[in-house]
């Protein structure tokens, strides 16, 4: 192991003991609890992230992982990847600082944000980050004055106008402007050694990777005409974090062996990457939020009453946390978050028109339109897939300070981790999808299966 991760680092479970559990054990002792405030945590399975990462290999051999830290930059998460040899993808300083400060070297960092400040290139070229991204002329013009010894990589537009989140509209250069762009670098003295791109988040057409791999050829002969030694094509991100996606990761992963075996096959001297984010750390992470206040609001409905008589009434609940925090996701990817409840209701109880809301202000709407049983203050809510874009954001209107995050590893996945042993490969079921995993790994055979590979230097 290269000692990023140590057993101190997280809670040792046993086989069958799963993340339920735990956050039972954890929102009983939070209630139990006479002092300080009740506020909203985190449960986070790093098996479940080193068994993504055992998948993403089995399902494309061919490319190194880079993780993403603005998507959950938690110590755990950035230890538990270090460990299994990912580079890192990096927006800015912090995110550099935060990196190297755990001991990962700068040859596997890549600063990929294509518009920086000149004070945060500077910071790079001081720290050793080499690897620089570019869409403009003037991003250009900055890094050959402030880290004129940087390696760039030309980060060109794709055509994202099915995604949820359309990246190229902010960066990305068209196809039209990369000769000119390459041309520049040229004259600059400065090196430009791949191209990258990102299709959007949740890109519902696998073949826009093909597509932007495709494009990515012609931008590589394009910097060979002009003298320029192009050896990295980065895929950038996009890929699905949960199961049940509207697009499987096997797909896509299908769509891009495919792609990268017809434009850049195999043998040709190009190092293939990745920047992901959400596929190793969404549904790796579950928060348990308490309610903290509710009130019963009457519906004015004529002649409209409930099973018992009573008139109709919603109830409202109030969250020590909202869409300004943990469930931005609300505002930023359009998703309703549905609350698993810790005490199973019998199918007795009534049900009633509920909405979830946050700390702030009118807009702090968690969730509309649900239907629970009558809860109370105290009672504890459940929100699983919570690992992506969540952790450190804090919420900005509501005075919420950063959630506590506990981590879990079963004995077996820190076990396969330490070693980097992968267990023996059991058949595939029909659909040869990555079997769903607990934290506590029953069974050692549901890991997904592939080579062992860790990632080298980037340079």
């Amino acid at each position: 192991m290269a000692g990023y991760l140590s057993e101190s680092d997280f809670v040792m479970v046993e086989e069958g003991f799963s993340t339920k559990d735990l956050l039972e054990e954890l929102t009983l002792g939070a209630s139990q609890a006479t002092t300080g405030e009740v506020a909203a945590f985190f449960v986070a399975d790093l098996g479940a992230v080193v068994r993504k990462h055992f998948c993403f290999l089995k399902c494309l051999p061919r490319v190194r992982p880079f993780y993403a830290v603005k998507c959950n930059s938690s110590l755990g998460v950035l230890k538990v990847l270090a460990e299994l040899g990912l580079g890192f993808s990096c927006a800015n300083k912090a995110e550099m600082e935060l990196v190297q400060r755990i001991g990962v070297p700068a040859s596997k960092i890549i600063y990929a944000n294509p518009c920086k400040q000149i004070a945060q290139i500077k910071y790079a070229a001081k720290h050793g980050v080499r690897l620089l991204s570019f869409d403009n002329e003037m991003e250009l013009a900055k890094v050959v004055k402030s880290h004129p010894s940087a390696k760039m990589v030309l980060c060109i537009a794709t055509d994202d106008s099915h995604s949820l989140s359309r990246l190229s509209l902010k960066f990305g250069a068209s196809l039209k402007s990369c000769r000119h762009l390459l041309e520049n670098a040229k004259k600059s003295h400065m090196e430009v050694v791949g191209v990258s791109f990102h299709v959007g988040s949740g890109c519902p057409d696998p073949q826009a990777y093909a597509q932007s791999i495709a494009d990515a050829r012609l931008v590589f002969e394009m910097g060979a005409e002009l003298g320029h030694t192009m050896h990295i094509l980065d895929l950038g991100g996009g890929f699905p974090g949960i199961e049940g996606a509207k697009v499987r990761f096997e797909e896509i992963a299908s769509v891009i062996n495919s792609a990268l075996d017809l434009y850049f096959p195999e043998g040709c001297g190009v190092d293939i990457l990745a920047e992901l984010g959400r596929y190793y750390v969404t549904s790796a992470f579950t928060v348990a939020v308490s309610i903290i206040a509710k009130k019963e609001v009457l519906l004015d409905q004529p002649g409209r009453e409930e099973e018992n008589g009573s008139a109709p009434k919603t109830i409202v609940y109030h969250l020590d946390d909202g869409v300004y925090g943990i469930f931005n996701s609300v505002l930023f990817d359009n998703i309703c978050p549905t609350p698993i409840l810790q005490k199973k209701p019998s199918t007795e109880q009534p049900l009633y028109s509920s909405s979830l809301w946050g700390p702030a202000d009118v807009r702090d709407c968690v969730a509309e339109g649900l239907w629970l049983p009558q809860l109370h203050v105290g009672d504890w809510l459940v929100f699983d897939n919570m690992g992506a874009y969540t952790v450190g954001t804090g919420s900005l209107l509501g005075g919420t300070q950063a959630c506590r995050i506990t981590y879990a590893m079963s004995r077996v996945a820190w076990e396969a981790l330490r070693r980097q042993l992968l267990p023996a490969e059991q058949d595939e079921d029909a659909e040869g999808m990555c079997k769903p995993l607990s934290c506590g790994w029953e069974i050692t055979d549901t890991l997904c299966v592939g080579p062992v590979f860790t990632p080298a230097s980037i340079m």
